[in-house]
């Protein structure tokens, strides 16, 4: 079973930050390496689940024309929305997912650290999704912590291997930590330097 919405609720009761996104350097180097593994310097419309307080969509949305972000918490979305509001091109919805999977089309769909939530099924229903909201040149990143985490129905492994399995997309960036697992995939498999006609 995917861990309930009441679970994150009780995270944000009492802590605007429950992850020390803003304080430990392990969430500072993961964020930088997660902006620094994407291909392109500029995307159209980025869609990133699971956004929590929003300091990895702030950076994101210095790199689109448009970010749909969401979470399942309600205090997570009102912080999200604080963090978030000098950005006009910025969206928070609350919504629970894959239930409430939005519409649209995105060139890039963040998965960071909250795959490990959702059950097979639920992640399967997520993936499916994802892959037919994706643009002909689209990409997903997944970024997820490897240590061991109390009533989550997956692991990072297996959340990545499930990812690789059911996206059939080609490997773009692979930087597997000792603390995390961090890949991209797309559906073009040119290089950076192949774009820019260094190859």
């Amino acid at each position: 079973m995917s861990v309930a919405t009441a679970y994150f609720d009780q995270l944000f009761s009492d802590n605007d930050d429950p992850w020390a996104f803003r304080q430990r350097w392990y969430e500072q180097r993961k964020r930088a390496l997660t902006l620094a593994v994407l291909t392109r310097p500029h995307y159209l419309s980025i869609f990133e689940p699971g956004c929590a307080n929003g300091e990895l969509s702030a950076a994101l949305a210095m790199r689109c024309d448009r970010l749909l972000c969401c979470d399942t918490a309600a205090a997570a979305v009102a912080l999200a929305r604080a963090r978030l509001q000098a950005f006009p091109h910025v969206d928070v919805q609350q919504s629970r997912l894959p239930q409430e999977w939005p519409d649209g089309s995105f060139d890039l769909i963040v998965l960071s650290e909250w795959c490990y939530y959702l059950d097979h099924d639920d992640l399967c229903a997520l993936l499916d999704r994802a892959k037919a909201s994706l643009t002909d040149d689209g990409q997903v990143l997944a970024c997820h912590w490897r240590g061991p985490i109390e009533g989550c129905p997956l692991t990072a492994e297996q959340v990545h291997a499930l990812l690789e399995q059911q996206l059939g997309m080609a490997g773009q960036a692979h930087l597997h930590d000792k603390d995390f697992l961090l890949d991209l995939w797309g559906h073009q498999s040119a290089s950076v330097a192949t774009l820019e006609g260094l190859r």
